[in-house]
Order: C-alpha cells, then structure tokens, then sequence
C-alpha cells in the first residue's frame, strides 16, 4: 500500500473554479472562507495521494491573502508536498487569480497545513518518506521542518503555562 518514499511530483495537484457571485462578498469579492475551503481540499488530497491513506487536516500554519479575486476572475490553485514526519505532512497551496480575457496572473493566497495520515482504526499512521529532487523542493522542506519544530517547541511552551 505505502511505498517507503514518493517525490513531490507524484501527488502534485493543480485545479481551477470560476469565481461566480456565490462566492463572494456584497462588495463582491470572493469569500476568505471560500477560497480557504479549496485549499483544505486540495491540500488534502495531495496529502492523501503521498500517503495512500485517509487524513485529517491537523494545522493551518499560515494562510496570506494578498489580493482579491473577483466575480468573473478564474482561480488556479497549485497545491504540492513540501515536507513529510512520520505521521504528518506539510502541503503547501499558492492560488493564483487568472484574467480569463488578458491571461494576467496574480498571485493572491498562499497557505501551509499539516495533515497526520490516518489507519484503518483511525490512529496516526506511519507515511512514505519525501524524495527531495530540485533546489526549490529543499528549500520548501527546510522551511516546512522549521516550521514544523517551531510549531512543537511552541505547544511546549504553551503547555507549561497551563
């Protein structure tokens, strides 16, 4: 069922919505909560393609929005393995605004979350390791660990003072 390692590559994934006035905001802009529901998405089916495995998104350790999509706009959302533990793993999901009629492209959110895959029993589940292929893919998995320890050392920290 699980491979020992897989590369990013292998779960990569890329989709599209048209923005329609259901998704957005009477100032008609496309809902935060909208757009942070097909990076969910997406980002759990990557992790579940890595993995083989159902999973539950665990973090969302940081979604940025940085410009707004509007009514008509195509969104492209590029989701991919940035870093993988031994139960967990990180997804990143950068979403792009598309003019359908010049082809401009605007980068507008960006997204990191954790999932942990699940077993048969609904316990963490052991995952295949990341095969790390190209410079970029480094740096998103260094990133992504640091991440990942700041993230423990933080709960630590919270815990004490509890």
């Amino acid at each position: 069922m699980n491979s020992s390692a897989k590369n990013t590559k292998e779960s990569a994934m890329e989709t599209r919505y048209l923005i329609m006035p259901n998704h957005t905001n009477h100032q008609g802009t496309a809902f935060g909560g909208t757009i942070m529901s097909w990076i969910d998405m997406i980002a759990a089916m990557v992790a579940q393609k890595h993995c083989g495995r159902e999973v539950v998104t665990v973090c969302v350790e940081r979604i940025t929005f940085e410009s707004p999509v509007n009514i008509g706009d195509h969104l492209i959302l590029k989701s991919s393995m940035n870093y993988v533990g031994n139960t967990s793993m990180e997804v990143g999901v950068s979403v792009i605004k598309e003019n359908p009629f010049t082809g401009e492209c605007v980068k507008t959110t960006s997204a990191y979350l954790t999932f942990v895959a699940l077993d048969e029993n609904k316990k963490p589940a052991k995952v295949p390791q990341l095969i790390i292929e190209t410079e970029e893919e480094q740096r998103r998995f260094d990133n992504a660990k640091i991440r990942a320890e700041s993230r423990k050392e933080l709960l630590k920290k919270l815990k004490k003072k509890e």
